[in-house]
C-alpha cells in the first residue's frame, strides 16, 4: 500500500490487592516545573506538575524515556497538563508491565483527580507499551502519540527481519514474556494486531518517524500498523521528520515542529470528558472471595460461562478470560464456553449439568439470560424460577461457586428507562442476586445513561444487542472494574460470608436436566433420525445439527415419555415446517401450543417449551402428539424434539 506520510485523519498480582503509594513524595524541580517521585507497589513513578492546572486535570503519560525529546511535554505542561511516568522499563509492554499500568492509571484518577482520559506518548520500545495498554483500556484514552515506534517485537529487538535487533535485549524480552522462540515468533498481540477496539473508539494516532530508520525499519513496524488501523477505520497520521542530524542509523532524529504535536494531543484531550462512572452499576455484595483463594492460593481454578449468543461470540469473553491469565499467570486455568445463540435462562436450567457441571466444577460462573429472556418472551415466574434454579444447582456441585449475574443491553430495555421502568428481566436477575448475595452488573442501564449523557451512540458505536467491537470493550471494561473491586475487598478481609440456603421460590428448577430422548415410547409417526440435518437448505445452530432427534411429520402421531419431577418440557428445532402439538400430563385435559417462532422461516431454531412446572413431585407420563393444524406461516406439520426437560 502507498502512503502518503502526511495522512490527515477522519478528524496485579499488583493490582489485587489495596495500591500501596508512599506517602512521603519527594519533592523537586524538573525544567523549572515541579516533579513529584513515589512509588507505587515498589515501582518508582513521578508526575510532573504544571504551574497552573487546566480545569479537569488532563495528563500525559509517558511509556519510556521520560527525559528524552521533552520539547512538547514543555509545551503541554506550560498549556496546563500533567506528565506522568512509571518506571517499567525493560518490560517491553508484557502483561506484567500492564498490570502496574493499571493500577499507576487508577492511583493518578482515583487519588490524584488526574482526567479519566490519558493521552499516550511512546518512543521507540514504548510503542510496546502505549498500544498494550490502550487495547487493554481503549475507553481511556484520549489519542495515542509515538515516535519511531516499535509496533512489533520481531523486529525489533527480535531481528527477525530488516533490522539487526538487539540480541540482549531479545533474550530479556523472551524471560519477561516467559517465551520460547517459537512462541516468541507465534505471538499474535503485538502493537499491529487485534486493534479492532481502539479503531471503535476512533482513538487518534500520530507517529512521528524517519524514513531513513533501519533500526525499527518502517517497513515492519509503523507503516503495517497504519495500514491496518485504517483498514478498520481508525483515524491516523504519520509526519516523516526530516531536518537535523540523524543517528543510531536513522532511530534518532530532531522532532521538528513540537508545538503541532502538542496541539494534537490538547485538541483530543481538553476539554476534560467527564464520563459515567461504572460504580452506579456494580453490585459487589459478597464479592468473590472463593476464586479470589482458588487463583491465589490453590493456583487452579474453573471459570465458566453460561448465556446466550453474547456469551457465544468472541469479545468480552476472551477479553476477561485473558485478562485473569495475566493478572493472575501462576494460575492454571480451565474455562468452560457454554454460550449458545438464542437462548435464555429456561434452557440454560435444563443444560446447566450438561454444558457446564460435566465438564468441571466452576469457582466462578458468568451467567447471562436477561436479553434473550425479553426476545423469547419468557415469563417473570418461569425466568425466577429458572435463574433460582442454576444458582442452587451450580452450588450443589460446589457450594463455595462465586457466581455474577450479567444483565445486558438492548433497545426494547432503554423503552422501559423512558418510561421510569425497570425491565422484569433485570428485576429478576437483581432479585436472585440480592438474596443469594451476588455480584451483579446493570449493563443494560449503564449502556442507556451513557447514551444519554452522548458519550456515544446506539447506531453508529454500539450497533446492535450483538455488541460492535465498541460494546465488546465497554461490557468488558465494567466486568473487570467489577472483578478488581471484589478482588480488592477479598484481599482486605478474612470474613467468609454465609451462603442463603433458603430457596426464593421452592418450584425453582435446581434438580433441572435433560432426559434422552431415546426414553421415550414412540408410536406410529415417530423416527428416532441418528444423525439429523435439514433437507431444506435453511441454516441451523451449532449443537442442534448432525445429531439424534425424534422426528414427526404428520399429524396424529403420538408418543409418550415416563418421567419423574415437578416440571416437564421439550426442547426441538423449530424450522420452517414447525407444526403445532397437542399435549397432556397423566389424565389431565390436552393442550396446544405452536412451535413456529419469529425466527423460523429463517432458521431451525433451537427452542424450549415448558409444558408443565407445578405438578406433585412424582411419576408422570407425557402425552404428546402432532395436531391436524399449523401455523399459516409453516410448511407442513414437522416435530423435531432433541431433548427432554424434567425438573
Amino acid at each position: 500500500m502507498r502512503f502518503l506520510i502526511l495522512c490527515l485523519f477522519g478528524f496485579l498480582t499488583l493490582y489485587s490487592t489495596k495500591l500501596l503509594a508512599q506517602t512521603d513524595e519527594k519533592i523537586s524541580q524538573w525544567h523549572s516545573f515541579e516533579r513529584v517521585d513515589f512509588t507505587l507497589n515498589g515501582i518508582p513513578a513521578r508526575y510532573i506538575k504544571p504551574r497552573k492546572p487546566l480545569p479537569g486535570n488532563p495528563w500525559v503519560w509517558r511509556a519510556h524515556f521520560p527525559d528524552w525529546h521533552i520539547e512538547m511535554d514543555s509545551i503541554l505542561l506550560e498549556r496546563g497538563f500533567h506528565v506522568a511516568y512509571i518506571n517499567t522499563n525493560d518490560q517491553y509492554g508484557a502483561p506484567k508491565a500492564m498490570l502496574a499500568w493499571d493500577a499507576f492509571y487508577h492511583h493518578l484518577v482515583s487519588e490524584k483527580g488526574f482526567a479519566p482520559k490519558v493521552a499516550l506518548e511512546g518512543v521507540s520500545r514504548g510503542g510496546l507499551y502505549v498500544y498494550g495498554w490502550a487495547k487493554r483500556n481503549p475507553a481511556k484514552v484520549s489519542c495515542l502519540y509515538a515516535e519511531a515506534p516499535v509496533c512489533d517485537f520481531k523486529s525489533w529487538p527480535g531481528s527477525k527481519g530488516k533490522s539487526k535487533g538487539d540480541a540482549k535485549a531479545w533474550q530479556q524480552l523472551l524471560e519477561v514474556y516467559g517465551f520460547t522462540e517459537q512462541q516468541a515468533l507465534d505471538y499474535a498481540d503485538q502493537p499491529m494486531d487485534k486493534l479492532e477496539g481502539m479503531a471503535a473508539y476512533k482513538i487518534p494516532v500520530l507517529h512521528v518517524i524517519s524514513l531513513n530508520d533501519k533500526l525499527v525499519p518502517n517497513d515492519e513496524n509503523t507503516f503495517k500498523l497504519v495500514e491496518r488501523y485504517q483498514k478498520l477505520g481508525g483515524p491516523t497520521m504519520v509526519y516523516a521528520m526530516s531536518r537535523g542530524m540523524q543517528t543510531l542509523e536513522g532511530h534518532h532524529f530532531p522532532i521538528e515542529h513540537p508545538d503541532w504535536w502538542a496541539d494534537f494531543i490538547q485538541q483530543h484531550s481538553y476539554p476534560v470528558q467527564k464520563l459515567v462512572e461504572q460504580k452506579p452499576y456494580v453490585h459487589i455484595r459478597a464479592g468473590l472471595p472463593n476464586v479470589y483463594r482458588a487463583m491465589t492460593e490453590q493456583k487452579k481454578a474453573t471459570v465458566a460461562f453460561l448465556g446466550g449468543s453474547i456469551t457465544h461470540n468472541p469479545g468480552w469473553r476472551d477479553k476477561v478470560s485473558r485478562y485473569l491469565q495475566e493478572r493472575f499467570p501462576q494460575t492454571e486455568f480451565t474455562f468452560i464456553t457454554a454460550g449458545i445463540p438464542s437462548l435464555g435462562s429456561l434452557p440454560h436450567a435444563f443444560r446447566v449439568e450438561q454444558d457446564v457441571l460435566s465438564q468441571g466444577k466452576p469457582d466462578l460462573l458468568f451467567l447471562e439470560a436477561a436479553v434473550n429472556d425479553r426476545t423469547n418472551e419468557t415469563d417473570s415466574l418461569t425466568q425466577l424460577r429458572a435463574l433460582e434454579g442454576i444458582v442452587r444447582h451450580v452450588r450443589k456441585a460446589n457450594p463455595a461457586v462465586d457466581i455474577v449475574l450479567m444483565e445486558f443491553a438492548d433497545p426494547d430495555k432503554f423503552g422501559d428507562f423512558r418510561l421510569n421502568r425497570k425491565p422484569v428481566e433485570l428485576t429478576n436477575h437483581e432479585r436472585v442476586a440480592a438474596h443469594y448475595q451476588l455480584p451483579s452488573i446493570d449493563l443494560a442501564r449503564e449502556v442507556y445513561d451513557r447514551i444519554q449523557a452522548r458519550e456515544f451512540s446506539w447506531e453508529y458505536d454500539f450497533k446492535d444487542l450483538h455488541p460492535s467491537p465498541f460494546g465488546q470493550e465497554l461490557y468488558f471494561q465494567t466486568i473487570k472494574y467489577l472483578l478488581n473491586t471484589s478482588f480488592q475487598t477479598t484481599a482486605a478481609s478474612a470474613e467468609k460470608t454465609a451462603k442463603p440456603s433458603a430457596p426464593l421460590n421452592r418450584s425453582n428448577f435446581e434438580r433441572g436436566r435433560y432426559v434422552p430422548i431415546q426414553e421415550a415410547k414412540l408410536g406410529a409417526g415417530w423416527t428416532l433420525v441418528e444423525n439429523w440435518k435439514p433437507a431444506d437448505g435453511v441454516d441451523t445452530r451449532p449443537g442442534f445439527v448432525d445429531r439424534p432427534m425424534l422426528e414427526a411429520t404428520t399429524p396424529g402421531a403420538e408418543l409418550t415419555l415416563p418421567f419423574t419431577g415437578t416440571a416437564v418440557g421439550i426442547a426441538l428445532v423449530s424450522g420452517p415446517d414447525a407444526g403445532e402439538i397437542e399435549y397432556r400430563i397423566d389424565n389431565g385435559p390436552y393442550r396446544k401450543i405452536d412451535l413456529q417462532t419469529p425466527w423460523s422461516q429463517q432458521l431451525h431454531l433451537p427452542w424450549y417449551r415448558l409444558l408443565a412446572a407445578d405438578l406433585p413431585d412424582k411419576k408422570h407420563t407425557l402425552h404428546l402428539r402432532m395436531a391436524a393444524t399449523k401455523n399459516l406461516k409453516s410448511k407442513g406439520n414437522a416435530c423435531r424434539i432433541v431433548y427432554f426437560l424434567a425438573n
